[in-house]
């Protein structure tokens, strides 16, 4: 069953607190690690995130240690076990890249998820367990997950990318405005269900999220090589767009005479435009951006308008208490954004 990241999160915040375990799968780079650590958070859960590619079996039920006497030998928990065992308030612990563990490893996993114990070590009862994979297709090291470790699992889903999921992550995490405009304006971009060939990358919201990372410190006649090691050939038309956004008016030359200020026809620089002047938006400067809004929407571009609306709220939700914001509920960008 495929599941978009909202349902995702929404679905963990769900079997989190029932103690339910659940198997996330998906590509490399789509957020599976970022979407648990926001169920964690939102559930209340101190998270615990372990590699079992990296394990032995002994991680999982501790070292044997024999007795003074030697007549007999305990297993010692020892490392995210012992942490495990100790934990007196809520914890979430997350099995990430469990389908690149070796056999042994995932069978030592099976008791824990069942039972809730391996050996003498019982769990507490705070304890839940989420489990995360690429999968076989992805060259990513993974060979299979034993049949009776999945069926330990409540439910198991693969994660699919959403453009509308991404963008909204994006502009609340300040990622680079000119980037989620350009993935707005080409979403088939966001991933790709291609393999990278020997060491060349592809792009996915993990690598996005690197490029936007960069546009903030690399001089401009670095970009090409940089954006085409991070998301392969998607820099190219990447790079094209902000081109045509660096053509544009600034979002403070439009803060400035937002009466006047050139409205672009293309829809590459209408999404530029929104995206650059949201970013800019404040509680001091929204009755000015409001102006420009209306433009856009006499100008026919209302969905665009919309969108400037939004982000600028995501970005700065002091945005939302200024008067112009509230004065504009009533009218044309009110009546857009609930969709009249």
């Amino acid at each position: 069953m495929q599941v978009s990241p909202s349902q995702l999160k929404s679905l963990l915040e769900a079997l989190i607190p029932q103690r339910l375990p659940a198997l996330i799968t998906g590509a490399p780079g789509i957020g599976k690690s970022d979407i648990v650590e926001q169920a964690a958070e939102s559930t209340g859960r101190d998270l615990l995130i372990s590699h079992p590619v990296v394990e032995d079996p002994t991680d999982s039920k501790g070292l044997p240690f024999p007795a003074a006497d030697g007549s007999a030998a305990r297993f010692l928990p020892f490392g995210d076990l012992e942490r495990v065992l100790r934990s007196t308030s809520p914890l979430l612990w997350f099995l990430d890249d469990l389908g690149q563990a070796s056999t042994a490893v995932q069978a030592a996993k099976m008791q824990l998820l069942l039972a809730r114990r391996i050996g003498e070590h019982k769990l507490p009862d705070h304890v839940t367990f989420v489990a995360a994979t690429n999968r076989q297709t992805d060259n990513a090291g993974v060979s299979r997950i034993l049949d009776p470790l999945k069926s330990r699992f409540a439910t198991i889903v693969e994660l699919k990318t959403s453009i509308n999921d991404w963008t909204k992550w994006a502009v609340a995490y300040g990622v680079q405005p000119m980037l989620v405009a350009f993935l707005r304006f080409r979403p088939d971009l966001l991933s790709s269900d291609a393999r990278g060939k020997g060491m060349a990358n592809v792009h996915s919201p993990r690598s996005w999220g690197l490029v936007s990372k960069m546009m903030g410190v690399l001089p401009q006649e670095l970009e090409v090589p940089a954006f085409n090691g991070a998301v392969g050939d998607a820099a190219t038309e990447f790079l094209a767009f902000l081109q045509i956004a660096r053509e544009l008016p600034s979002p403070d030359a439009i803060l400035a005479s937002p009466h006047t200020a050139n409205i672009p026809t293309r829809p590459a620089a209408l999404f530029a435009i929104a995206s650059a002047l949201a970013a800019q938006a404040t509680q001091s400067n929204f009755d000015r951006v409001t102006v420009y809004a209306e433009r856009l929407i006499e100008a026919g571009h209302g969905e665009f308008a919309a969108l400037l609306v939004r982000d600028a709220v995501r970005r700065n939700e002091e945005v939302s208490q200024s008067p112009a914001f509230i004065v504009a509920q009533g009218g044309p960008i009110g009546a857009l954004i609930r969709g009249e």
